[in-house]
């Protein structure tokens, strides 16, 4: 008798322990092989979502790798992301903020001459996590730059084209901006093969997005937003 009193009181407390811890807020990295973390070794933990973790905390948030290698956010890419098993476990682990970094694979010639459906396959994905019951906050990320053309990864294409359509989305949905590009260009040298980020580099990206993610105030927020803008529009001139 005494010891099944003492199990229930022990189970007892570990419930009551439970459901005092806070539950954690729960982040989804989409993305291709720059999220996934290609060419890092140990990428469970120095890609950029795992190191977004750390940054954050890992006792207040829980930040998960959807990433796959040579995805495209177009539908009728060689690719697609939306087709992929990643993206319907992003849907059901029903996240409460949501990174998109995609576009760098859509910049091949053979993806972009579906160009015209780009902003549409963008809203789509969008629309498939704001309909969640999480509501979470999305935030539309940049692809970062390439040095040369490597896979048939177009970078003048990413710059003129893909960022304009991304920013356009994001104007258009009212959905902040992490600006990767400008923020990566000091950093091109991370790249050993101008396009994947070495651990370095990933920790760069982490850096850019926490520190988007971490700003609280709204004046501070929409400061950023118009600078990434004018950046954007600053960088295709070159």
């Amino acid at each position: 008798m005494k010891k099944t009193i003492l199990l229930l009181c022990a189970l007892l407390y570990i419930g009551i322990a439970t459901a005092q811890e806070p539950e954690k807020i729960k982040i989804a990295c989409i993305g291709n092989s720059i999220t996934y973390g290609s060419g890092i070794k140990d990428r469970a933990n120095d890609s950029y979502p795992a190191v977004l973790n750390r940054l954050l905390g890992k006792d207040k948030y829980d930040v998960r790798n959807y990433g796959v290698g040579a995805r495209t956010l177009l539908n009728k890419g060689d690719h697609p992301y939306m087709k992929e098993q990643a993206y319907r476990d992003a849907l059901a682990f029903e996240p409460d903020i949501v990174t998109i970094k995609l576009g760098t694979n859509d910049s091949k010639p053979y993806n972009w001459k579906h160009h015209a459906e780009f902003k549409d396959d963008l809203r789509t994905l969008i629309r498939s996590f704001q309909e969640l019951d999480s509501h979470p906050q999305i935030y539309l990320c940049y692809p970062i730059p390439g040095t040369r053309w490597s896979w048939g990864i177009n970078d003048s294409t990413t710059l003129h084209h893909v960022i304009p359509y991304i920013e356009e989305v994001a104007t258009e949905m009212n959905l902040p901006i992490i600006d990767l590009y400008t923020a990566f260009m000091p950093y091109r040298h991370l790249m050993p093969d101008q396009i994947h980020p070495n651990p370095d580099g990933a920790a760069i990206i982490a850096h850019e997005i926490a520190t988007v993610l971490n700003e609280k105030d709204p004046k501070a927020i929409k400061r950023r937003q118009k600078a990434a803008h004018k950046m954007a529009r600053s960088n295709r001139k070159r």
